[in-house]
């Protein structure tokens, strides 16, 4: 088959995890709940999944898990939820960034230690998990998993030792681990949320009756009736017992070097979601707005690539006055990790995802948005179905800056060479995909579009909040 027709269909850009946490002061089982909020979440991660249970009024130290590969429907079934019998858990999906796509990395963690048991999920990506790791292992600690997941659950069994509380254990933990993370910890009694200093990726408080509840994102908490409290701050860490929360903010640096990840609100986040106080679906639209004022050109058609840059492509519609259209029918039941039989397979991996609705462009010139181009081969092939279906002009806009250095934060945005902006102008990416004119967000409008809140822009400018690692850390990255 033509070389250009091989390339993966995720040639985009990925998170790493979704998280969930309930403790339910009622006594009620809570491996449904935990369920339903990993439902909700499953676009964070299609790779793994998992749910760890006890009951607070059962032996201490007693978790039950059920982990495996695979989609949140895929893994549980109504028996195994059936088995799950506790009032306190955590969830966890997957998609991996670092470590091996093995069932024995899908989270949640749980350690048997001396204190007890620990449960842990994360979602993030440590920059100095290497170092924790060999520190670890010369102490002797025996690693069942390549994620530092695994790194961050161990600091924290082995702080609890000396330290009074579960809670005090995170703290001292997290004066050591750097990087994104966003934890959800089970102790035999408590349920711990803590996000990191600079609040790479989210966390948000929720309550339903008389329980509690800890997640990845607000539209979780819509999904299972509970009512949205407020985020957890960057650099925070709540305590949820005896039917209260508890709150440790020692760790919160000032509020305006905070830097959450700007495609959180551009991609990762459902647009239903909140995240510290902004809407994700009004930040797309921003965004296209911004496109249709920055980047104009006349059309007949405005429309998105799904589902991500459907909102920026409306905001572009309503900014420019050019109709907003459907123009792909997505095929919702191909995940991200579809098999492909073989290499001389004359199926075009976009195709099976995504196909042209040939009367939407038949004749009209189509101004196509997207969130973002990586490496450009899927951007390239969906120009050329647009044009193979009879539009006579296709200009692309996509609604984030170029990127132009990788990430370390729990985003597998590649090596600088295998990105498409690097050292090639936007005339030249142009070319490259095949499109009659590109725009980009400009680098000013990302702080506008989250009014003025605080971001990272790393993958943009190279500028990190934190100093990167010295040696690139995310293996899978370069495979």
């Amino acid at each position: 088959m033509n070389q250009q027709m091989q390339f993966d269909i995720n040639d985009g850009i990925h998170e790493e995890c979704g998280v969930f946490g309930i403790y339910d002061f009622d006594g009620r089982s809570v491996a449904s709940t935990i369920y339903y909020g990993l439902l909700a979440l499953q676009h964070r991660g299609q790779e793994s999944c998992g749910i760890a249970v006890s009951d607070t009024s059962g032996p201490k130290g007693k978790m039950q898990s059920v982990k495996g590969m695979g989609l949140v429907n895929e893994v549980f079934t109504p028996d195994s939820l059936e088995r799950l019998s506790g009032n306190i858990g955590l969830g966890h999906v997957r998609y991996s960034t670092a470590g091996e796509s093995t069932r024995e990395n899908a989270q949640p963690l749980v350690l048997n230690y001396i204190k007890g048991t620990l449960g842990l999920a994360h979602n993030g990506n440590l920059i100095n998990a290497g170092e924790l790791r060999q520190e670890l292992s010369m102490g002797g600690a025996i690693f069942q998993t390549t994620i530092d997941s695994e790194v961050i659950a161990y600091h924290i069994a082995r702080e609890r030792v000396n330290s009074p509380t579960a809670e005090a254990a995170v703290a001292k933990a997290m004066k050591k681990i750097r990087g994104a993370y966003s934890l959800i910890v089970t102790s035999p009694r408590k349920l711990i949320g803590a996000r990191d200093p600079f609040g790479f990726r989210p966390l948000c408080l929720g309550r339903r009756d008389n329980a509690y509840i800890l997640a990845s994102e607000s539209c979780a908490l819509d999904t299972i009736g509970a009512e949205f409290l407020r985020d957890v701050e960057p650099g925070e860490i709540v305590t949820i017992r005896d039917n209260q929360v508890f709150s440790d903010r020692s760790m919160c640096l000032p509020k305006d070097q905070a830097a959450r990840c700007i495609f959180e609100y551009i991609y990762f986040a459902r647009p239903d979601t909140h995240i510290d106080g902004i809407s994700v679906y009004h930040s797309r639209l921003q965004a296209g707005r911004f496109l249709a004022m920055d980047s104009p050109v006349e059309a007949d058609i405005v429309t998105g690539v799904p589902e991500s840059g459907n909102g920026a492509a409306l905001g572009y519609s309503l900014q420019s006055g050019i109709p907003y259209g459907t123009a792909f029918v997505k095929n919702s039941y191909v995940g991200r990790t579809f098999i492909k039989p073989k290499q001389s397979s004359r199926e075009s991996s976009v195709q099976v995802k995504l196909n042209v609705l040939k009367e939407a462009v038949d004749g009209k010139r189509v101004i196509m948005v997207d969130d973002s181009i990586v490496r450009g081969t899927t951007s390239d092939r969906i120009v050329r179905m647009l044009r193979e279906a009879g539009a006579t002009e296709v200009h692309v806009r996509i609604s984030s800056p170029p990127f132009l250095w990788p990430c370390y934060f729990g985003t597998d945005i590649p090596v600088r060479e295998q990105l498409i902006a690097y050292n090639r102008s936007i005339e030249q990416i142009r070319q490259v995909i095949g499109a009659d004119s590109l725009g980009y967000l400009e680098l000013q409008r990302l702080s506008e579009m989250v009014e003025d809140l605080p971001i990272c822009t790393g993958c943009f400018t190279g500028k990190y909040p934190m100093d990167p690692p010295t040696e690139d850390i995310r293996g899978e990255f370069e495979k």
